[in-house]
């Protein structure tokens, strides 16, 4: 069974954590656009008893197991609202906690459970007498702090709340007559409805009948009282707090704040070039609603930077895209209209794209801070080039801010007064795109940089006084005839890698060009690899190098037979995330660029057959953790595993200690001889392997 099928995460809600939330609901579960709240979290097995997690949970919490009781969430018939389901019942010693989650929770991954500190008070009275209430949670809008937070439960008879007004005044400490104004909080898309009972006399129902609150309605019916209804409350402002509110453009009820509520996200900025003088990330809590000047302003605040000298660009899945301007054009047709763009168009633009997922928010935005104002900067272009100098390595990124008019000549020109060339350079520099993996075609240099695709990643490169086509394809193949053929079994895959390695950075000097990463293959040397493979080969492997649309495609086909599906694969793998670090000290490096390393190697190390359970993981690490896995005793384990039927995704943990065990006895074993020499007798050596398998416990025959 996998790791995560056997285990419940469970979060639990306290009084505590109700006091501090601000937002619907109770707590911030599965809001894609603010962090979730920080409840209590632990992971259960789904076959443990409900009763001996009480009990751990009691003893954590230093309560008594007695003195609360713990209430299971579900989803509600209002729409999305989270609310109380029923209280978990103890009477059933055998109730699990998957027992618990499907019964009585909402069906997700997670069990949430609202912890009850009981009041003895209602605790005394007669069953009948409970029965007849409802446990309903308030919320306290301070309208003038602009907070919102609970303030606990109550117990209010089912047909009415008549008294709630002195329990609310009594627990907060209000003037007896202080003027409330009484909501009821409604999650869904169902509309606003007034009842047309009226409130207690003191409670009063406010609100435009043609306010739209989607997820909020200002009345009830005395009949809809339920466990988990949640009331919000404010102290009525007088006219001139009301006037100093508005004159101040906060919240004036808790209308207003229930619809900044529906529409907040937050949002991270981060800077766009790593060479900005500022480079701080941030993240501010803004409205869907804000306009461009509105986020601009509280950005420059931020920044302590002039509005107008800020630009910022949108992004996909953390990837900066196009930039953003303050408003977009609705129609070209004479009257030309715009409109001035939000929040919610900027974090929102690529959610109808059928590639991306819906659920997920672009709320990253890249900002620049310009010299120029922004409407003189978007004459301008600002042009990201990723230097790779004369062994087409990556050594730097450079951002220049170019006319838009200018030629990618004039690029060429700007970067070689920001970059280092090697020893006896031309001094030339050669601008030219990537695409799956392969350099493409060089810019003539006459290409003008408006017609350039901001979307294309740039490279620059040394142009070499040496080029490939000086190197002879004849002499390269009568190099290789000198190398052994990649056997069909694999069996000499590390060594005939190593030698075709050598062979082809003599040809094209560039050290590991088919297993370094960082290095760009022109369209001559990606021909030179597809035809040293070709002839290096065993004829029953050419048709897979044939199929392949290129050399590096025919290399990865190969390494995917004989490396990335093998335990010596997993192993050099994880070898390499973990010597992946990035350069604090490196100014030029990027956060992206490190991560989509890193997610290279992984996405590589899963693609192999590689199954991540708790199993696989311990022997993984555990592996690791023995020294110098190249060199004896350790160094055959690899190949010990391979060679099973199967391969790595057939071996248990306790085979691969039964194998370890045996690698370390033989070596112990062979020490021993050299040690004795050739006068001892063989009863030496055999003491010395049973004391070997009096300490392993577990002999393995060679």
């Amino acid at each position: 069974m996998a790791y995560h099928s056997s285990f419940l995460t469970t979060k639990i809600i306290t009084d505590e954590t109700f006091q501090v939330h601000q937002g619907f609901d109770m707590a911030l579960l599965n809001d894609k656009t603010m962090p979730p709240s920080q409840l209590l979290t632990s992971l259960v097995l789904k076959t443990s008893r409900f009763l001996e997690f009480k009990s751990r949970l009691a003893q954590n919490l230093g309560y008594s197991v007695n003195h609360f009781r713990l209430w299971a969430l579900n989803k509600c018939h209002e729409g999305e609202t989270i609310r109380l389901n029923k209280a978990v019942p103890e009477s059933d010693a055998d109730l699990t906690m998957e027992d618990v989650s499907r019964e009585m929770a909402s069906k997700t991954y997670d069990l949430i459970l609202y912890l009850e500190v009981l009041d003895p008070v209602h605790e005394a009275l007669s069953a009948e007498s409970r029965k007849q209430r409802r446990m309903i949670f308030v919320k306290h809008f301070d309208v003038l702090n602009q907070k919102l937070g609970g303030i606990g439960h109550f117990y209010v008879e089912n047909r009415g709340t008549a008294n709630l007004a002195t329990l609310i005044r009594t627990r907060i400490n209000l003037p007896q007559n202080a003027h409330l104004l009484l909501y009821k909080e409604v999650r869904g898309n169902s509309p606003p409805t007034r009842s047309r009972e009226p409130f207690p006399d003191t409670f009063t129902a406010t609100g435009s009948e043609n306010t739209n609150l989607e997820n909020f309605t200002s009345s009830y019916t005395y009949g809809d009282l339920n466990d988990g209804d949640i009331f919000c409350f404010q102290v009525e402002p007088s006219e001139q707090q009301l006037a100093e509110l508005k004159r101040k453009k906060l919240h004036a009820d808790i209308v207003e704040f229930y619809e900044f509520l529906e529409n907040r996200v937050m949002v991270h900025f981060k800077p766009r070039h790593s060479a900005m003088d500022s480079t701080i990330e941030f993240s501010l809590v803004l409205s869907e609603k804000s306009t461009y000047d509105q986020m601009t302003k509280e950005v420059s605040a931020k920044l302590n930077h002039s509005p107008e000298h800020i630009r910022f660009t949108g992004s996909l899945k953390g990837i900066p895209e196009s930039v953003i301007h303050r408003q977009r054009v609705l129609s070209t047709s004479w009257p030309i209209t715009q409109e001035v763009i939000t929040v919610a168009d900027m974090i929102k633009s690529a959610k109808d794209d059928s590639s991306y997922s819906s659920s997920e928010w672009n709320n990253i935005l890249f900002y620049e801070l310009l010299d120029p104002p922004t409407g003189e900067a978007e004459q301008k272009r600002m042009v990201k080039v990723t230097w790779t100098g004369a062994a087409d390595r990556e050594e730097g990124k450079y951002s220049l801010l170019m006319p838009m008019t200018s030629t990618m000549n004039a690029v060429a020109d700007k970067l070689s007064t920001m970059v280092t060339f090697s020893k006896n350079s031309s001094r030339k520099i050669k601008l030219f795109t990537i695409q799956d993996g392969k350099a493409q075609a060089p810019f003539t240099g006459e290409e003008i940089l408006k017609d350039v695709s901001e979307f294309e990643n740039i490279y620059a490169a040394e142009v070499s006084t040496l080029t490939v086509k000086q190197y002879d394809p004849a002499a390269m193949l009568k190099m290789l005839e000198f190398v052994t053929k990649l056997d069909v079994d694999g069996s000499n895959y590390e060594e005939w890698l190593t030698v075709l390695e050598s062979v082809l950075g003599m040809a094209t000097g560039k050290a590991e060009i088919l297993t370094s990463p960082g290095h760009t293959i022109s369209a001559a040397e990606d021909l030179m690899i597809k035809q040293a493979i070709t002839a290096s080969v065993d004829n029953a492997l050419l048709l897979t190098v044939l199929k392949a649309k290129s050399g590096m495609v025919a290399f990865a086909e190969i390494q995917k037979l004989y490396t990335l599906k093998s335990r010596s694969g997993h192993i050099r793998l994880m070898k390499e995330l973990l010597r992946t670090k990035f350069d604090l000290h490196d100014r030029t490096a990027e956060i992206d660029s490190h991560f989509r390393k890193v997610e290279t190697l992984v996405d590589t190390l899963f693609e192999s057959g590689f199954e991540l359970t708790q199993e696989s993981f311990k022997g993984l690490l555990f592996h690791l953790s023995l020294p110098e896995l190249d060199r004896p005793p350790f160094v055959n384990i690899c190949k010990r595993i391979d060679e099973r039927p199967g391969g790595a995704s057939t071996v248990s943990n306790k085979e691969l200690v039964q194998i370890a065990k045996a690698e370390l006895a033989h070596f112990r074993q062979r020490r021993q001889s050299t040690l004795s020499g050739p006068n001892k007798s063989k009863s030496t050596v055999k003491a010395a392997t049973s004391n070997t398998e009096m300490k392993s416990n577990d002999q393995v025959p060679e």
